[in-house]
């Protein structure tokens, strides 16, 4: 059975869709099947895989108000190694038009759960927002939540508030929800703000941080421009290398020894 994370923060710009995009194309490197799931109306994801976002017909909006199958909505993008249940600006509305549906909180777990089978990760990632759609998104995280958390001071100022909305969830929709991993962004070694950051997150989450850190990259700055992962557009860099080590250490934290993890290459 596959395992299902969501990628979560309320704050914008920590790195969600980075991280969505970039660890899901690294973990399609290393043979594993991946599925992106965008359910933020920005569609960031969907563009940043170079997909035009007006361009989608049917996406994530459609699938989840059940005018269309999930299955037949997906996109296969064989040389990022990885598929995508796409977004776009229709999904706005759904925060509303979901309100008045049966189940409104899980009907994305639903979606998703048969989907298991197929994959062997699925990443959800989630709006810039505390809604009913990152709600859909949490319920639907059968192996828990990945929080980026961006190096700054502001950014510890918004985990106060996902931390009471995951307990929220816990005590109301969701008992088993956990948090798989904090994974600290933009991080600059050479500040004190940096290290400041990483002590007062792994002190808020104990054994919950990630030991790869993300550093300030322009390349994965560039790379969505375009249309690509970080995989792609810079294998090289320091951006890539941190997105690589971070899909090894999650296979690892999964059960998968380092050494049978066999990363494949573009155009083989």
């Amino acid at each position: 059975m596959g395992k299902v994370y969501t990628i979560v923060n309320q704050k914008g710009g920590v790195g969600k869709t980075t991280t969505s995009i970039n660890l899901g194309a690294y973990l399609g490197l290393f043979n594993q099947r991946v599925l992106l799931v965008d359910i933020d109306p920005q569609a960031n994801a969907t563009s940043c895989l170079g997909i035009d976002k007006n361009s989608i017909r049917n996406g994530t909006y459609e699938v989840l108000i059940g005018t269309q199958p999930v299955s037949d909505q997906i996109l296969h993008n064989p040389r990022f190694r990885i598929s995508l249940l796409p977004s776009s600006p229709n999904l706005a509305g759904a925060e509303i038009e979901l309100i008045d549906l049966p189940e409104r909180e899980s009907r994305l777990r639903k979606l998703v759960d048969p989907l298991r089978s197929r994959y062997d990760y699925i990443l959800i990632d989630c709006p810039p927002s505390l809604g009913l759609l990152t709600l859909n998104g949490l319920m639907a995280a059968f192996d828990g939540v990945i929080i980026p958390v961006q190096c700054e001071y502001l950014a510890l100022e918004g985990l106060g508030q996902l931390t009471q909305t995951l307990t929220r969830v816990r005590q109301n929709l969701f008992p088993t929800l956990d948090i798989k991993g904090v994974v600290l962004t933009m991080f600059d070694g050479r500040t004190n703000l940096s290290a400041d950051v990483m002590s007062e997150v792994q002190r808020v989450f104990p054994n919950r941080v990630f030991n790869t850190f993300i550093p300030r990259s322009i390349r994965l700055a560039e790379a969505p421009s375009f249309g690509m992962p970080i995989s792609v557009y810079a294998p090289e860099s320091i951006g890539a290398k941190a997105y690589r080590a971070l899909a090894m250490e999650l296979l690892s934290s999964n059960g998968t020894a380092l050494h049978e993890i066999q990363e494949q290459h573009y155009g083989t």
